[in-house]
């Protein structure tokens, strides 16, 4: 068993590619996920890993190993889920990947009232706006607006279409008078979103008749997360292209106005998505508990 959990202990660093992200996945410590893997260097006798100070990559042999004891260690991890439930009750660990919209709208809504039911599921919620490809990090469900769904996997829909507004605080209309169409953004403060995919900032999409259009705006706050920008388009820092359900509450209370109504554009709702190998009793019902509800 101690050779089975070096294997593992190496593989989720080379997954990682970080033995700090690899320590927080597993439970234990940095400085004895490093030690883990360097006694399993040293009963090899083979250097596994190259490490810097900002990464960390298998070297040639590393690389085979990983190739070979990867795919053994989730059949490994699938029969022991399997043998778990044969105990009668539904047991295991479902990582869930999503982006802060999505969890905050959806998923925790959900599993909220759902979780005392299942006690022996573990559910671990990554927040992540950038693209992740669940099979290689090691994710069991993925969720995604509908246009974003991986290839390949079982996907259905958990949530209906989603419709972009622009909004502003009363004081920031006060102050600029409203744009009449996306070109006029140019001339207004627009609250930005960086993209941790690849950096950049998220274009605001608009559709008028069948013309969609991407304007790539500018102003002088940028988040990475939407709920702030939500905030500091209320304090009447700028505007800001988010979805309408994350601030509706704030458009009913008159703490924001939308603006170019007529260019409005809706995105394919989102989408829980999974890989067919990875079923399970406890990811069925996870699935089963992110379904979306029945209209009445």
């Amino acid at each position: 068993m101690a050779v089975f959990d070096d294997l593992a202990a190496f593989a989720a660093v080379v997954r990682a590619k970080s033995f700090t992200r690899a320590a927080a996945q597993i439970g234990v410590s940095q400085s004895a996920l490093s030690q883990t893997v360097r006694s399993l260097e040293q009963r090899l006798d083979l250097k596994l890993l190259n490490r810097t100070t900002r990464s960390v990559a298998p070297t040639e042999a590393g690389e085979q190993l990983f190739r070979t004891v990867e795919p053994r260690l989730q059949e490994i991890e699938a029969e022991l889920t399997v043998l778990g439930n044969l105990r009668g009750r539904p047991v295991g660990t479902v990582r869930i990947t999503a982006t802060e919209h999505a969890v905050r709208s959806i998923i925790w809504p959900r599993l909220l009232p759902w979780l005392p039911n299942y006690p022996e599921i573990k559910i671990e919620i990554s927040s992540d706006n950038r693209f992740v490809d669940i099979v290689a990090e090691r994710f069991d469900i993925g969720i995604r607006l509908g246009g974003d769904v991986a290839k390949n996997m079982i996907a259905l829909r958990i949530a209906p279409d989603m419709r972009m507004v622009v909004v502003g605080s009363p004081a920031y209309f006060e102050r600029n008078p409203p744009p009449q169409t996306p070109a006029d953004l140019s001339e207004h403060d627009c609250i930005g979103l960086r993209l941790p995919t690849y950096g950049g900032l998220l274009p605001w999409e608009f559709k008028h008749g069948e013309r969609i259009s991407s304007i790539h705006v500018e102003g002088r706050l940028v988040f990475n997360r939407s709920d702030l920008m939500a905030d500091a388009a209320v304090a009447g820092n700028g505007l800001a292209w988010l979805p309408v359900d994350m601030v509706r509450e704030h458009i009913d209370a008159g703490r924001l106005l939308t603006t170019l109504n007529d260019w409005e554009i809706t995105f394919p709702g989102y989408h829980l998505y999974y890989a067919s190998r990875r079923s399970s009793s406890a990811l069925s019902l996870v699935v089963d508990a992110l379904r979306l509800p029945k209209s009445r």
